[in-house]
């Protein structure tokens, strides 16, 4: 669909900057790893150029060779091709950088395309020595650019230490303000020890970070807060579970973020990470804001149930066996009478003893919820979703069905550069829509183009938006002056 107007016209229109929270570049590959391979070496750029293996190695396959292996289908045509500028653009940073105007965009958060895999490298030194190559090179490509421009840095997850490691390392070295953290990637099943390989990859368990894991992450999460990075996660669930068609890539690629988004969100929060990290923010990017509206209502609802005080009502031991059997002989339940004849208890003792070994039965222990202001301080507050620009969904981060009245920190996600943005120019008009068409006020308008991404980086790195071209507008949401913002360490 056309724009109404021009992105330029919708700028002129505001009196707040437009931060885009997600926008993407798209890496020449072949150009990329040779550059990779001068500055990391050969592991780095093999190992880059193998990752990116994984959708040419699907489509070369049969639907019938793919059902029987239990292979995706991959997005065939996933490149601008109409559009040839705009394909231009989404591949050089200097281009992107002089349209930024005619997008409407003043400043932009750019992340990695091909480096969207490389954090789930299943090798550990490969994989380390590919992020930390990748790491190098994008940050050349952008490193005169940054008064409009910041690219991501890749943020390894499998262990703890890896992460620490090139956190200190693309911060300090190469003065990264923004990290993709990996998550959402598969840990072998234990008990699945010497299965075949081609079996192996569906033995898996899918790391959450907060809640189960083999790993403490708090140790990350301290780093985050001494660095300040916000934790900002692009992880996807396409390809496995309940996304995984043979024959059609939309069935596996529509709520695929989300799903990934779901599940990471839920990790942290009932892991107690919120809790234990008061102050650090959490983004959940590409997925929209719908699912994290709906999962706010989901917690406190299962909380109601699952909590302390909800969960002391399933105990057994409060049943009234006495009671329950004289209601089956009063209504002439003679089949179950003569069954509870012959048992010891209602329905069996047996039922009465098993809550899995868990060591409270609360599932919510870790959150230590105790009034409902904890509710908005341990999600509302420090989550963050990324919505891209033609997503009605947006509007229900404004809308007063969410729980306590609570806002959703929706964030604006261009995510030009891929395929589900045909013209570059789209994005702004497209989320103005919302406002030309009654569903939410210029000041919602605001946030979700302009104060929650600066609230999202900027009260974790004061100094995040210094010398940029939102740099005094920034400071005023953040309530600090710009030199003071300037001298913050």
């Amino acid at each position: 669909m056309s724009p109404h107007r021009s992105p330029a016209e919708v700028r002129a229109g505001l009196k707040h900057p437009i931060v885009d929270a997600d926008g993407h570049w798209v890496e020449y590959t072949p150009v990329f790893a040779e550059r990779m391979r001068k500055v990391a070496g050969d592991k780095a750029a093999d190992g880059f150029l193998a990752s990116q293996r994984r959708a040419p190695d699907a489509l070369g396959l049969s639907i019938a060779e793919r059902k029987q292996r239990g292979i995706a289908m991959e997005g065939y045509w996933g490149r601008q091709s109409t559009n040839t500028r705009d394909r231009a653009t989404a591949m050089m940073p200097r281009m992107l950088y002089d349209r930024l105007d005619e997008i409407g965009i003043d400043f932009g958060v750019i992340y990695p395309t091909g480096g969207l895999s490389i954090p789930r490298i299943a090798d550990g030194e490969t994989r380390r020595a590919v992020v930390r190559g990748f790491n190098i090179v994008t940050a050349d490509y952008f490193a005169k650019l940054s008064d409009r421009l910041t690219p991501a840095a890749v943020i390894p997850m499998y262990t703890p230490d890896e992460a620490i490691a090139e956190l200190e390392f693309v911060t300090k070295q190469l003065g990264a303000k923004v990290g993709m953290f990996g998550a959402g990637f598969p840990r072998p099943v234990p008990d699945a020890k010497g299965v075949d390989p081609a079996f192996a990859r569906f033995a898996v368990t899918y790391e959450k970070l907060g809640l189960d894991s083999d790993h403490d992450y708090d140790a990350v999460w301290q780093k985050c807060r001494e660095l300040g990075i916000a934790p900002t996660f692009h992880a996807g669930g396409r390809g496995f579970g309940l996304r995984n068609s043979p024959s059609n890539f939309t069935f596996n690629h529509i709520g695929h973020f989300a799903a990934a988004g779901h599940s990471l969100a839920k990790g942290l929060f009932l892991g107690g990470v919120t809790r234990r990290f008061p102050d650090l923010n959490f983004a959940f990017l590409e997925g929209g804001v719908g699912w994290g509206c709906q999962l706010f209502a989901d917690l406190i609802e299962h909380w109601e149930r699952r909590g302390a005080k909800g969960i002391a009502y399933m105990d057994p031991k409060k049943l009234d066996r006495g009671l329950l059997r004289s209601l089956v002989d009063k209504y002439g339940y003679d089949d179950i009478a003569a069954e509870l004849a012959q048992r010891d208890g209602w329905p069996s003792r047996d039922e009465d003893e098993p809550t899995g070994g868990v060591p409270v039965l609360d599932d919510f222990a870790a959150c230590n919820i105790t009034r409902k202001e904890d509710w908005v301080d341990l999600y509302a507050r420090p989550y963050y979703f990324g919505c891209e620009a033609d997503d009605r969904m947006n509007v229900t981060a404004f809308g007063r069905a969410n729980p306590f009245g609570a806002r959703i920190n929706a964030i604006f996600s261009s995510d030009i550069g891929h395929f589900d943005v045909p013209d570059m120019l789209s994005p702004v008009p497209e989320a103005h829509e919302l406002v030309e068409d009654g569903f939410i006020s210029p000041d919602d308008f605001r946030d979700f183009t302009f104060a929650n991404a600066v609230r999202l980086w900027g009260t974790q790195n004061p100094r995040f938006f210094e010398g940029t071209v939102v740099a005094e507008a920034a400071a005023a949401v953040l309530n600090v002056a710009p030199a003071r913002a300037a001298a913050a360490e």
